[in-house]
């Protein structure tokens, strides 16, 4: 008992001297939920009605199985996506901070959301895969975040992490100075599976793992090069989409 006790109370002496900061408003708090809760109450969570395909958020729901505008106009190459939250002026500094600014702390606090959002998605998933950054980008970030989303991801729900089965071959310009048609023009063969699982992929249920969603051309991009090397499933789960361009 008192080994136990000791952890505990030496980090609740650390945040005593040192709080954490909110990842979003980098206020004092004083657990290490990674968010304050006046921050908290301002993020708009996604619920289940939601486009199938896409999983872009309807205002009332419908029934199930229904297609968003967008998707009905151009059906995607992944099965299906699911974001936990919308992408706002709510939530987009914490999810910057998260990807340039060294926050990694949050990385706990983003699984649990894409845990509860993802869920019967990773059920049946054979693969976890992050959207794999260029290796110039990754040089100069240091860090992929997708990556480490996916690696939390998929030792929480006991499921196999593959860091490297794709790889961006084309060191591609940041996508949001682009319009959308740019957008899926700059993806366009920007990913190639890795031939150590050109065999392994096949028939298998693989999950993408990215920070935001915005036109779901990276996704898309990563999900048919996996298709067309025989995966018989492939869905993303991704921490905020877009709603508003």
């Amino acid at each position: 008992m008192m080994k136990e006790l000791v952890p505990d109370l030496f980090t609740k002496g650390v945040n005593y001297l040192f709080p954490p900061a909110c990842g979003n408003c980098d206020e004092a708090i004083w657990d290490n939920t990674g968010i304050c809760s006046a921050c908290w109450k301002d993020l708009t969570f996604i619920s289940d009605a939601c486009c199938r395909s896409c999983g872009y958020p309807f205002e009332l729901s419908s029934g199930d199985g229904l297609l968003c505008g967008a998707c009905l106009q151009m059906p995607k190459s992944f099965d299906q996506c699911r974001a936990a939250l919308v992408y706002d002026e709510h939530s987009k500094d914490m999810i910057i901070g998260f990807k340039h600014a060294d926050k990694t702390h949050l990385v706990a606090l983003f699984t649990q959301w894409l845990s509860s959002c993802g869920k019967g998605i990773l059920d049946k998933a054979d693969f976890v895969v992050p959207v794999p950054l260029h290796r110039r980008r990754l040089l100069r970030r240091r860090y992929n975040q997708s990556a480490l989303l996916a690696q939390r991801v998929a030792r929480v729900h006991r499921k196999r992490y593959v860091p490297n089965l794709l790889s961006r071959t084309k060191n591609t310009s940041s996508q949001g100075q682009f319009s959308m048609s740019g957008r899926w023009r700059n993806v366009r063969n920007a990913f190639e599976l890795s031939h150590k699982y050109q065999d392994e992929v096949r028939g298998k249920h693989v999950v993408l793992i990215d920070d935001v969603f915005t036109t779901g051309a990276t996704l898309d991009a990563c999900a048919r090069v996996l298709k067309t090397s025989g995966a018989a499933s492939v869905s993303g789960i991704v921490l905020a989409r877009v709603t508003k361009e």
